[in-house]
């Protein structure tokens, strides 16, 4: 599987050609005379599929995430974040982690209804749900969909308590919400900022909100009382780590109660779509970024170890560590309280009560 145009840079999307898949016995490579007929492409359509799942809550083991049950309400994300480590999730349903991830999107629509199925199983256990762990919850089709709000509703219903991360400003629509589930301490919000610049962020992030506009998402939150943090994720050296101590100062300035960070990664199909991105939109810093990965890859662009795959290792990786920390303390995010999220409000069955006659 291959793109059409995999050398030139497409209008409005991260990547500009589909890799094949891991999976892949063979692999489609399109010569030159097949491109002078094709022509430039400024855009591609998106597509939306059912995505008729039987199930919608997630569990992992893994020892250095904080949480082990999430919810996707989406697979894959139109936002076409270029060094987004879910795009090889793709694979697993025969498309690229390229083009495909960010042009055919996956619909839960039942997601509601399974959610409300699981809350109300006698063998739940009253635990934090993190929304949208994998694909953005808040990304474009959220808007007409409302399929994350519905899933709020659900949360709320049951009072159980759940945490959301997204890098989109819509989430600020549902602060109603928040704010009911908040007086059971039940939520939590997390902004991803990564850059800034709106430049950088239109090449990295196409069609994600803008810095400024998810700078106000945080204070519209933070001053309606909600739990707000501020992701700076992911952090390129070479690339974005300069940004990190203004980001956590404009997150401070915005009402984040906390702030986290977390290390550039590329598995699989990853790290030959983001060194593309890099040749495209920044030639004369490629080199550079790519060292300075490696330098805290092991000499790998990426490393899949636990503990060492979210902060790397290395003197650049103590660097960023150590201003990530600086800046924390500097502007007084570590005198902010963040309660724990609660589960002792849970109300099995949604507090719903049989009727006799």
């Amino acid at each position: 599987m291959a793109s059409p145009l995999p050398h030139q840079i497409i209008k409005g999307r991260g990547a500009s050609y589909n890799p094949g898949t891991r999976f892949d016995k063979i692999e489609l490579q399109p010569d030159g005379d097949y491109l002078d007929e094709v022509g430039e492409q400024s855009s591609l359509k998106t597509e939306l599929y059912r995505d008729t799942t039987k199930s919608i809550v997630n569990f992992n083991d893994s020892p250095d995430i904080g949480f082990s049950a999430s919810v996707n309400p989406y697979r894959g994300c139109e936002h076409g974040c270029i060094y987004c480590y879910a795009r090889p999730m793709h694979e697993y349903l025969g498309l690229s982690a390229g083009l495909d991830f960010e042009t055919k999107i996956f619909v839960k629509e039942d997601a509601a209804r399974l959610l409300e199925k699981e809350l109300s199983k006698s063998s739940w256990e009253p635990q934090v749900v993190v929304v949208g762990a994998a694909t953005d919850p808040y990304q474009p089709v959220e808007r007409k969909l409302k399929i994350t709000r519905s899933l709020l509703e659900v949360f709320l219903r049951f009072r159980n308590p759940m945490a959301v991360i997204t890098k989109n400003a819509m989430v600020a629509r549902d602060i109603d919400l928040y704010k009911e589930l908040n007086e059971f301490r039940c939520c939590s919000v997390s902004v991803s900022i990564t850059t800034l610049d709106p430049k950088l962020a239109r090449v990295m992030e196409p069609r994600t909100s803008s810095p400024a506009d998810r700078l106000r998402a945080v204070e519209a939150l933070a001053k309606a009382g909600i739990p707000v943090n501020v992701m700076v994720a992911p952090i390129i050296p070479a690339l974005n780590d300069t940004e990190i101590a203004r980001i956590i100062k404009a997150a401070a300035d915005a009402g984040a109660c906390s702030a986290h960070y977390v290390i550039v990664r590329l598995p699989y199909a990853n790290k030959d779509l983001f060194v593309d991105w890099l040749s495209k939109h920044f030639p004369e810093r490629k080199n550079k970024v790519l060292n300075r990965i490696r330098a805290i890859r092991g000499g790998k662009l990426y490393d899949s170890d636990w503990h060492k795959r979210m902060r790397g290792d290395g003197i650049f990786a103590q660097q960023i560590d150590m201003l990530f920390h600086m800046a924390y303390k500097k502007y007084g995010l570590d005198k902010r309280p963040r309660p724990p999220l609660a589960t002792e409000y849970f109300r099995p069955a949604g507090g719903q009560q049989l009727t006799f006659f």
